[in-house]
């Protein structure tokens, strides 16, 4: 049976994912089909469901930086959003049960409550993947967006431990003794390598040192996954370690997907009630635009993280998969929430799609600050005397820079996204500064008192290389632009756009490899 259902699954999830929409979207239908035609779940599907979302946890601990959570923004607004979004929600259910909605006739205020709850999460998985398609994953919008997001998680880690109806036994005081372990596991972190060991350690850590244990003492062992994943989040390998699991995890999501569509069978009732959910769903844009807006942020970045965030969430679906199993929600309802996610989808990606047109028309009718009042992070860019611009100081833009000061002797100033490379380069010495440079409105913020001769893109993301090049064209630059790329696709991309010139990363790579061995060997003294 279970091959059927991975058969299912692979040709739904990969004909959505043609259809440029999320696979977990496919997923669900799958689950929706399979069930019509007369399947039900199965100990191993529900076993590895279970599994996905302890992993889940775990890498979401992972990436847990708590200095980046502590910012006013990022706590405040996630905060302030769900409960006002979950307010929301509820007073809008309670007013459709009073309009005799079937689907609401039986539903307490409790239960509406946690609907609300439910509904007002937002997508991780969506959000990650629109910001890597648009290499903007740590540009100031996708660094809120994303601070938020765990924060939202949080909450849901929160309510999932508290709904566990398990009571923690005396010992579980000794799990206060964690942290003293941290030395410990960063050490055999350290020792793990690069491969198998590596994943087959986090495994360890999510499920045995965290969720076995905590299970041990009476504790919901989701929270030790979580908790076992934030001991390690500082340490320099935590991504790594999140990246090692990508594929286990998602591919366990899958079953986790599969089990909502194979617990209840659609009804016209729930698809008619998942539409009134999407009618709901601007408000919530809304409010994440007012709460973004009232930090002081621009248009775009309000905008941008608005567009991000703009859906209903799987780990909506996973909260009220949960409630579903306690029989805090009814079954139906539970497939509504399914059905409202695979349209948040599909209504939310072309929209992050053609995000900078959409924000070239709202521009004109949403009021901007002054550009003293912005947010520190949103405020002008004073580029001094440079002449040579690199934007992207990652390691190639960074080897560029040092390449360019060495040989030039002319200013040079390098942009980049991310707060804690832009202190680092600072602090090794290099003129770095913090900037979008996909940003439209980047280089109408910029102000230079030198003559920019030369641009390099060294963004890692080709997509990114490409706007802040559309972006250059637009500006009527006259100077010469240097690009990096991945791909010959890629490269004959940015040619089309006029680039002076592109190089193929790969193979500038190992040209140069050869170049060194040339130059080492033709010397047998040196």
């Amino acid at each position: 049976m279970e091959l059927v259902f991975i058969s299912a699954a692979f040709i739904s999830g990969y004909a959505l994912m043609r259809c440029h929409l999320p696979p977990l979207v496919g997923f669900l239908i799958a689950g929706f089909v399979l069930h019509a035609m007369g399947y039900q779940s199965t100990p191993v599907i529900t076993q590895l469901a279970d599994l996905g979302v302890t992993l889940l946890l775990f890498t979401i601990g992972l990436k847990l930086d708590v200095k980046t959570l502590l910012a006013k923004e990022i706590w405040f607004g996630a905060t302030a959003h769900n409960v006002l979004t979950t307010a929301f929600f509820t007073l809008a259910l309670m007013g459709l049960k009073a309009l005799s909605i079937p689907m609401l006739s039986g539903m307490s205020l409790s239960e509406m409550l946690l609907l609300g709850f439910a509904l007002s999460f937002s997508s991780t998985v969506f959000a990650i993947k629109a910001l890597q398609e648009k290499g903007e994953l740590n540009a100031t919008y996708g660094t809120l967006a994303i601070g938020m997001l765990i924060m939202q998680d949080i909450f849901a880690v929160i309510f999932l431990t508290t709904t566990s109806g398990k009571t923690p036994e005396l010992s579980a005081l000794l799990l206060f003794g964690l942290p003293l372990l941290k030395p410990l596991l960063g050490k055999l972190l350290d020792k793990a390598g690069h491969g198998e060991i590596l994943v087959l350690y986090a495994v360890f850590l999510a499920l045995v040192a965290g969720a076995g244990l905590f299970e041990a003492v009476g504790i919901k062992p989701d929270l030790g996954a979580l908790i076992l994943g934030m001991l390690l989040a500082s340490h320099p390998r935590a991504s790594e370690m999140a990246k090692s699991l990508f594929n286990m995890k998602e591919l366990f999501l899958v079953c986790f997907f599969l089990n909502i569509g194979l617990s209840e069978q659609p009804t016209w009732q729930s698809f008619s009630f998942a539409l009134i959910l999407m009618l709901l769903l601007p408000i919530k844009g809304v409010l994440y635009y007012w709460i973004v807006s009232g930090f002081r942020y621009r248009v775009r970045t309000a905008l941008f993280t608005t567009l991000t965030l703009f859906n209903f969430s799987e780990f909506g679906l996973i909260v009220g998969g949960l409630a579903y199993k306690t029989g805090l929600m009814p079954g139906p309802i539970l497939v509504s929430i399914a059905i409202a996610v695979s349209l948040s989808f599909a209504f939310s990606a072309p929209l992050n799609t053609f995000s900078n047109q959409l924000y070239g028309w709202a521009s004109r009718w949403l009021p901007e600050r002054a550009p003293d009042k912005l947010h520190p992070s949103d405020q002008q860019i004073n580029l001094g005397d440079a002449n040579i611009l690199v934007l992207g100081m990652g390691r190639i833009g960074s080897g560029a820079y040092d390449e360019l000061a060495t040989t030039h002797h002319q200013p040079i100033v390098g942009i980049d996204t991310r707060e804690d490379s832009v202190t680092r380069h600072q602090q090794e010495g290099r003129r770095v500064i913090l900037g979008d440079a996909t940003d439209p409105d980047f280089w109408s913020r910029a102000v230079s008192d030198g003559n920019i001769s030369l641009i390099l893109l060294a963004m890692p993301h080709s997509h990114a290389n490409t706007l802040a090049l559309e972006q250059i064209r637009q500006t009527g630059f006259n100077g010469k632009v240097a690009a990096i790329a991945k791909y010959k696709d890629e490269l004959d991309q940015l040619k089309a756009l006029g680039v002076d010139e592109a190089f193929n990363i790969y193979q500038e790579a190992g040209s140069g490899f050869a170049r060194h061995v040339r130059d080492r060997f033709s010397h047998p003294d040196s």
